[in-house]
């Protein structure tokens, strides 16, 4: 009897693994098909310089004082219409609100949705204390071993420039597109897009119009960051988490240091956040996240393939190890982070009050409210006040993986970079484009820079740069995505 039900459960488990290298081995690929292309033609010295010029315009925005450096904004303003004659004389140009950029070019055929560009003119401010750090002056622009430095290269004059540059040599080809181009430059992205990019989409949808697609900064193309995969990836935001800071107040009692309650207003507010912290809301490998995983996994080896390509056995170990790590944690959950705690004056009054702000980033899926009773259910203190921040923002839809525009952006990827694969992603930060999800049938969120591991840190840190040769990657890239998009869509 031993032997048979041994017997049973060898030959299930033989079974079991025949279906898991099944399931490894025999998915197929998600990548394209794509005709090969001839490289553009670039001259690297000049469109370098272009951007290095950019760079010492120090266009730092700010969310109380909308007129800081405003005198910075209308330098940029100046420099591109000199850099770039053609764009400037065929696109027509509106500045929305203080500074923001708005250009037009006209398409071919009057019945084709329009398609937008975006990028963002603003750039944060340098940490003080970290200047000496920077391996040349944050804003020199200054070019040296095979790099632009200094910040806004990478975010996100980079970019602009490099959609310009691209729109400047189409219109010197005589290039006309099929849809309405528009290209959008706000300029606070860094502090809310609220007086720049929403204006904007406010504009387009008070003239009627609907976008087929819109593409904005996001994710990148990564190279040795997924373990198990030897091609760079090239990750597609096709949404966006959410935004939801929580203001926590409580009030009691002040009084003297020598005589404490048995429960204080700093106890019990750091009670409430540290259950918070020790209790996040689920996460799980769904949505975006498993439409991400479903189409690396073809393309990986080894045990991580086997694993990706069987979640519905593997899913709760994959889904425990992503969460060890603080950016695959972010994918698959929405984040709780404890930002500001504030409480007391003097080391013996006990304070009559103490503050906090959480910061949720909001998985699709979840909602504010859904955020607001998390927080109501977990705390279990109604003495603590709960107040939304206003600039609140819910997560966005999910643009399809499987539309014409995805595919066409695809298609564009794999064109200029043949060496990375394609594959969709869940953009954990806050852009500009979550302002057009209601003009725009689909929105995307991809910066066409190459980034290692050791990069990432560059990104809002010390020593920004971007390295030439993908700079003129990226100039192809947009080059080639305005070619491919003016091609009618099957």
């Amino acid at each position: 009897m031993i032997k048979r039900v041994l017997l049973v459960l060898l030959l299930a488990l033989l079974v079991l693994a025949v279906m898991v290298a099944g399931n490894a081995y025999r998915t197929p690929s998600r990548q394209l098909q794509v005709p090969a292309i001839q490289k553009l033609a670039v001259d690297e010295k000049a469109v370098a310089e272009r951007l290095a010029g950019a760079i010492p315009i120090r266009t730092v925005s700010s969310f109380d004082n909308a007129q800081q450096n405003g005198e910075e904004f209308r330098k940029l303003h100046a420099y591109l219409a000199q850099r770039f004659p053609r764009l400037h004389a065929t696109l027509k140009k509106e500045v929305v609100g203080d500074n923001a950029l708005f250009f037009t070019w006209t398409g071919s055929d009057p019945a084709a949705k329009p398609i937008a560009l975006m990028a963002h003119q603003d750039v944060v401010p340098i940490a003080p204390g970290t200047e000496k750090a920077w391996e040349a002056d944050p804003f020199s622009g200054q070019i040296k071993d095979g790099f632009v430095w200094g910040r806004g290269t990478w975010d996100n004059k980079g970019n602009l420039l490099a959609q310009m540059e691209a729109i400047e040599m189409l219109v010197a080809e005589g290039f006309q597109p099929r849809q309405t181009v528009y290209l959008v430059a706000g300029d606070d992205e860094e502090v809310s897009g609220l007086r720049g990019a929403k204006p904007i989409a406010e504009l387009l949808k008070s003239r009627g119009v609907k976008l087929d697609w819109v593409l904005d900064e996001g994710l990148l193309v990564t190279e040795g960051v997924l373990a198990g995969l030897d091609k760079p990836a090239a990750l597609i935001g096709t949404a966006e988490k959410g935004y939801g800071t929580f203001f926590l107040s409580l009030d009691t009692a002040p009084g003297h240091s020598s005589m404490p309650p048995p429960s204080t207003a700093i106890g019990s507010m750091s009670a409430a956040l540290a259950k918070l912290e020790a209790n996040p809301m689920p996460a799980s490998i769904s949505g975006v996240a498993a439409d991400m995983f479903g189409a690396v996994a073809p393309e990986m080896r080894g045990i991580n393939r086997i694993l990706l390509s069987n979640l519905w056995l593997f899913g709760p170990l994959v889904r425990a190890q992503l969460e060890k790590g603080a950016s695959t944690n972010a994918m698959l959950r929405t984040t709780t982070a404890l930002t500001i705690v504030r409480a007391g004056n003097k080391d013996n009054v006990l304070p009559g009050r103490a503050e906090a702000a959480v910061n949720f980033r909001i998985l699709p899926g979840d909602s504010l409210a859904s955020v607001e009773a998390h927080i109501r259910k977990t705390i279990d203190n109604d003495a603590i006040a709960i107040k939304a921040y206003p600039g609140n923002a819910e997560p966005t839809p999910v643009a399809s993986s499987s539309s014409p525009s995805y595919r066409t952006l695809q298609m564009t990827v794999q064109q200029a970079f043949p060496d990375a694969i394609v594959v969709p992603g869940l953009y954990i930060a806050a852009s500009d484009s979550r302002h057009f999800v209601d003009v725009a049938d689909n929105v995307f969120r991809f910066s066409p820079v190459r980034a290692r591991s050791e990069d990432l840190p560059r990104f809002h840190g010390t020593n920004e740069r971007i390295s030439i040769a993908n700079y003129v990657e990226m100039i192809r890239f947009y080059h080639q995505l305005l070619r491919n998009s003016a091609q009618p869509t099957s």
